[in-house]
């Protein structure tokens, strides 16, 4: 079978145990039986539709690739991926009993925010109780708010491939900005 992935999920087919697939932008073109894809990816082939936004999402994913494609797992790195799970649930419960504010401008954002435990909202954005956070491709839509509560996170174009430093860059922003205010 002829696997092809994009370039931000070939680690975590690697991470399933999977060796011999196809790197490509392109992956209606390039000629393969299946396609391990992000969730929101249109295809014109048969398709594995996976979510690498949180660590949960990743851990999921990696379990769900090694069960289709019978590969073994890398156990060291899934315990790892336990102990950050357990880590971000700790702080979820913290985030949860301070109820900071946050208006989410984004899907894939919304996905940590609500692993973090951070009250999602739909309040006015002049409000300086709500945090607005957005991917940093909105930055042109959003230029007009301003102020320390307004958080970019970067997005596909400025993240490392590699899943997991994807959501450990995402994850440390939000944590830094929001968690540690007073």
């Amino acid at each position: 079978m002829k696997v092809v992935t994009t370039p931000m999920c070939k680690e975590v087919l690697q991470l399933a145990g999977l060796s011999d697939f196809i790197v490509d932008l392109n992956i209606n073109s390039a000629g393969a039986d299946i396609a391990v894809v992000l969730s929101e990816t249109k295809t014109d082939i048969k398709s594995i539709k996976i979510k690498l936004n949180t660590y949960s999402q990743i851990y999921n994913s990696i379990t769900k690739l090694a069960n289709i494609f019978q590969t073994k797992i890398d156990q060291k790195i899934m315990g790892n991926l336990q102990d950050k799970i357990q880590y971000i649930h700790d702080l979820k419960k913290f985030n949860e009993k301070r109820k900071i504010k946050v208006r989410v401008y984004s899907n894939f954002l919304k996905d940590i925010v609500e692993d973090m435990g951070f009250t999602i909202v739909e309040e006015n954005i002049g409000d300086d109780c709500i945090n607005i956070i957005y991917p940093d491709y909105m930055e042109k839509k959003v230029d007009f708010i301003k102020g320390d509560n307004v958080i970019s996170i970067p997005s596909h174009k400025h993240v490392p491939t590699d899943p997991l430093k994807r959501a450990e860059l995402r994850y440390s922003i939000l944590e830094k900005r929001l968690c540690m205010k007073p």
